[in-house]
């Protein structure tokens, strides 16, 4: 199956280029299809790629080059000052900057051969890196942004077994979770910088870890206060109009901090079908206290329902993302701020995995804060309805994330977890689905196998871990968005996953943060004066099952369609006849639609990506 694509279909892409004549050709072909390109001191390609020329600042200091691009405020003195500091000590020294700087971004230097590129401390800024061998027998590795970039440069492969993980009904579990899909091509993980030496070899070094939780709750809000508006004002600063979300919680404390500064602010709240939703109720409470924030209501039958429109997406995503499912719903609101004029919108997410957290967290609680731990169990319990003794067994239980993970492996094709299963493990265990064929559950296994002896847990216990993943997962999908809206012109800017806002919050105590009894107390306390009081201690949260059952029986058609032709059954990863059967049963939203998911996320991806292959080359004379 042929996976190329023209990099002139991408509207923004970066790849960063060692400082070294191997990497002369894959330079001259990312080159052809670039708009923008920077040079080492040494005159050879360094940053070469297409964006939007306000979006990346570059500091110059003797042989030292230093680029920040994304969503900042980074000025070109103090991109010198960074650059000055890594000529004088080292590259290392960039980390003391970085830590200075708000909003979103990568930032990507080049000082005496030597090169570093590195992005966030979650999935939304990536960094891919691929070995790219010259005519000479000198490889040499080749960094972007983009995963379908290299392998476009690279002539990288598909990698048919990465693509049957996929597959997984609760998506890939870390540290395979955002892998590439195909061979040679990696993924840098969160918090790390990647380094590539004067002959061209990469290495990787961990820059970041997660704070310790032991800042009191007035102390964490006060820092969660200033460095939530701070990114909110790094995206609003210098611009006439910026749209934003308007609904849960967390993207009305984004949007009524934008509200404080000099942009006109356009808010969208969408309704949903489902009578219970109260969205509307609490935006319009909202304006009208503000008093200076235009707002627009979607009406629920203009906004599009789960698996809308799945047989014709053409979005070119650089990996499956299982937000394709409601791709036109989530989009809907990106489409009307790009018709108002909007360059920029602003969204909540992120702040659901930051704010309210995870039970999981209890395990650690409970020999930190013994008494307050308890309590909560209780409280969660109560909650949720978990049994007692599931409870006991999940708290007591002390295996390691590797054998967690083995245990993953062993029972791809087993039940689901219960739905009376606590939230207190390492994650709820992802299953194949049971159309799933033989040879995909091999492959799927195999690949789990192989990562065991290197596994580890992504956070030094079971609630960080479970959040730092969560946030991993979710920030692809606010990347994938990104990706979607970039041809209309729009950034998708989600600063709860700037690094100092996840800072902010993962620093504040555990029961200050995370309780059964208050609904995400950090935010609620930080907004004092920035959130109409009517609406800062608002304690529900819309849910879409409505749109899923609803757009199941809606848009069934479509998904039949996807049967047809099936790529992922040309590949031998599923069997077409009992997909097919599946998708005409009547299914429970909470408990069998989301297993179609991910199929349809991998199903799409590999659709529009042959939709956007690269035209085939004219023959030559001589060819003839």
């Amino acid at each position: 199956m042929d996976e190329s694509l023209s990099l002139s279909a991408l509207s923004s892409w970066f790849v960063v280029l060692p400082d070294t004549d191997a990497a002369t050709t894959v330079a001259a072909k990312a080159l052809s299809y670039a708009s923008h390109s920077l040079r080492h001191a040494s005159g050879r390609p360094w940053l070469v790629g297409r964006w939007a020329a306000e979006s990346v600042v570059v500091g110059v200091h003797g042989s030292t080059r230093v680029a920040v691009l994304g969503e900042h405020s980074v000025t070109p003195r103090e991109a010198r000052r960074a650059a000055a500091a890594a000529a004088t000590a080292s590259l290392t020294a960039l980390d003391r900057h970085r830590a200075t700087w708000a909003g979103s971004f990568h930032l990507v230097a080049s000082s005496g051969g030597r090169v570093r590129v590195q992005g966030g401390v979650v999935d939304l800024r990536r960094v891919f890196y691929a070995d790219a061998t010259p005519p000479a027998p000198t490889q040499v590795s080749v960094v972007s942004d983009r995963a379908d970039v290299l392998a476009e440069l690279v002539g990288a492969e598909l990698d048919e077994c990465r693509l049957a993980l996929e597959l997984l009904t609760l998506g890939v579990p870390h540290p395979l979770s955002g892998s590439p899909q195909w061979r040679g091509v990696h993924a840098l993980r969160g918090g790390h910088c990647l380094s590539l030496d004067a002959d061209g070899r990469a290495r990787s070094r961990r820059w970041w870890s997660p704070p310790d939780p032991d800042v009191p709750l007035a102390e964490g809000a006060g820092r969660l206060r200033e460095v939530l508006t701070a990114a909110v004002d790094v995206r609003t600063r210098g611009r006439d109009l910026v749209t934003t979300d308007l609904g849960g919680l967390d993207s009305t404390a984004v949007c009524c901090a934008a509200a404080r500064g000099e942009a006109e602010v356009v808010a969208y709240t969408a309704a949903l079908h489902d009578e219970l939703g109260d969205d509307v109720h609490w935006a319009r409470q909202t304006v009208r206290a503000l008093g200076s924030v235009e707002h627009h209501v979607v009406p629920a039958q203009d906004t599009a329902l789960t698996f809308d429109g799945i047989d014709t997406l053409q979005d070119i995503l650089d990996t499956p993302s299982m937000l394709t499912v409601d791709r036109n719903r989530r989009m809907h609101i990106v489409n009307l701020a790009a018709a108002r004029g909007s360059g920029l919108h602003l969204t909540g997410l992120g702040g659901d995995e930051l704010l309210a957290g995870t039970p999981a967290r209890l395990h650690a609680s409970i020999a930190a804060h013994p008494f307050h731990a308890l309590r909560d169990v209780r409280g969660y319990a109560a909650k949720y309805q978990w049994p007692r003794h599931k409870v006991l067994r999940q708290l007591v239980d002390r295996r390691s994330y590797r054998a967690w993970l083995a245990r993953v492996a062993r029972d791809l094709t087993g039940p689901a977890a219960a739905a009376d299963e606590p939230l207190l493990d390492w994650s709820v265990p992802p299953r194949m689905p049971p159309w799933a064929t033989a040879e995909a559950v091999a492959a799927a296994r195999e690949s789990l196998l192989a990562c065991l002896p290197d596994a580890e847990p992504r956070g030094r216990d079971h609630g960080e871990h479970r959040e730092l993943a969560a946030m991993d997962g979710i920030s692809q999908w606010t990347r994938h968005i990104g990706q979607m809206a970039a041809p209309l012109g729009v950034t998708v800017a989600a600063p709860y996953y700037d690094d100092r806002v996840v800072e902010a919050c993962l620093a504040v105590r555990t029961p200050d943060r995370i309780s059964p009894w208050r609904y995400k107390p950090l935010i609620v306390e930080a907004t004092r004066g920035i959130v109409p009081e009517a609406v800062r201690t608002r304690g529900t949260k819309a849910n879409a099952t409505f749109e899923e059952e609803t757009g199941l029986r809606r848009h069934r058609s479509r998904l039949l369609a996807l049967c047809e032709e099936s790529r992922l059954g040309r590949l031998g990863l599923i069997d077409v006849d009992a997909l097919r059967e599946w998708c005409r049963r009547s299914l429970s939203a909470e408990t069998e639609s989301y297993l179609l998911h991910p199929t349809v996320a991998c199903e799409v991806w590999l659709r529009s990506r042959e939709m956007t292959a690269a035209p085939a080359r004219p023959l030559t004379e001589q060819e003839r």
